[in-house]
């Protein structure tokens, strides 16, 4: 919509992870360095954490990329709370391999199978695994059990892990003294700094065609910065808030003014998310005659479990909500898109 009145190419603060609009910050080239130089080492597990939104598929997607596809076999893992014979049906999944109602034994056999024919080609297999922190320690130990495969001496498979925050926590746990044994590299993905805000917004526009129309004033690079505290996609989430607000005003300045409206805007829309989500809860809120009551000797595993779920509760309701937000601004453009017709019927 806004692309065709700004005469872009396309959209440039799209939220997909797209490699054409990468951005080498410092932080982001010195993630693709390890990246590489665990690729290199051709073993063991490579960890990237970071908060959400700081980049961390797009810095798998760039790398794609640039690897050598016909000496590398990728796979992507995208995970939830699954058991240990569902990550194994993921992972064969990845590599479009059969494993729908596969015994366990059958499934392990035909991974191994497949990685030693590749292995033979003089190809290596690489895994990524996105959202790890969501793997239960069954799974670790699954995917760790899956490193030990060999051929002629030589690593099978190798595993790239992307996580939040939670995914450190959960390695540093007493029972992963093992996977943390395979680990050969880490890196923590921060936000970007404020000069780094800047130029991540100006590459993103001009990638996509941007002719300085409409033009950034200069201020309002402190305000995005202020607002987002350099975390790519509340950034993307904003500068695509603020090319539709200049579409639907027809403005060709984007200035301070604008920035605050539109901020103000997307603190309500967070106000109106909070309140709905407090509705929603009054759905699970237990009665005086339905108390749940809990052990006080919850196991390690079982609070580990517990606090898992949650986590999946508190995305499936944050999904929700941004699809009630996406639903009230579409209704909002379709109303302004009607009174523009009106004003100007010819």
């Amino acid at each position: 919509m806004y692309s065709t009145f700004y005469n872009l190419t396309k959209k440039p603060f799209q939220l997909n992870p797209d490699p054409e609009f990468f951005f080498n910050s410092a932080v982001h080239k010195r993630g693709l360095a390890y990246l590489r130089y665990g690729l290199e080492q051709g073993e063991g597990f490579i960890v990237v954490t970071g908060a959400p939104g700081t980049g961390k598929t797009m810095l798998v997607k760039e790398l794609f990329e640039t690897i050598h596809k016909e000496e590398v076999i990728p796979g992507l893992m995208v995970t939830s709370q699954i058991g240990a014979d569902d990550a194994l049906r993921m992972v064969a999944a990845s590599y479009d391999l059969p494993f729908d109602g596969i015994p366990k034994a059958v499934l392990l056999k035909s991974l191994e199978g497949f990685f030693k024919m590749k292995a033979q080609e003089g190809k290596r297999v690489l895994l990524v695994v996105d959202e790890a922190q969501h793997l239960p320690y069954q799974s670790l130990e699954e995917l760790r059990m899956l490193l030990n495969l060999e051929f002629n001496g030589k690593p099978l498979l190798q595993i790239f892990m992307l996580g939040q925050d939670e995914l450190r926590c959960l390695l540093q746990a007493d029972n992963m003294e093992q996977v943390r044994q395979r680990i050969t590299a880490t890196y923590h993905l921060r936000a970007l700094e404020k000069e780094e805000t800047k130029d991540y917004i100006l590459h993103r526009l001009i990638t996509a065609g941007w002719n300085k129309n409409p033009k950034f004033s200069e201020e309002i690079f402190d305000d995005i910065f202020e607002f987002t505290g350099g975390t790519p996609r509340i950034i993307n989430n904003l500068c695509d808030r603020l090319l539709l607000y200049g579409f639907l005003e027809e403005l060709n300045v984007l200035d301070r003014q604008a920035a605050t409206i539109v901020i103000n805007e997307i603190e309500q829309d967070s106000k109106y998310q909070k309140a709905d989500l407090a509705v929603d809860n009054t759905i699970y809120t237990p009665t005086e005659n339905h108390d749940i009551e809990l052990s006080p000797n919850k196991s390690p595993e079982f609070e580990l479990r517990l606090t898992q779920l949650e986590n999946q509760i508190k995305y499936l309701i944050n999904e929700v909500n941004k699809e009630k937000v996406l639903l009230r601004k579409a209704i909002l453009i379709n109303l302004d898109m009607s009174n523009i017709y009106d004003n100007h019927p010819n």
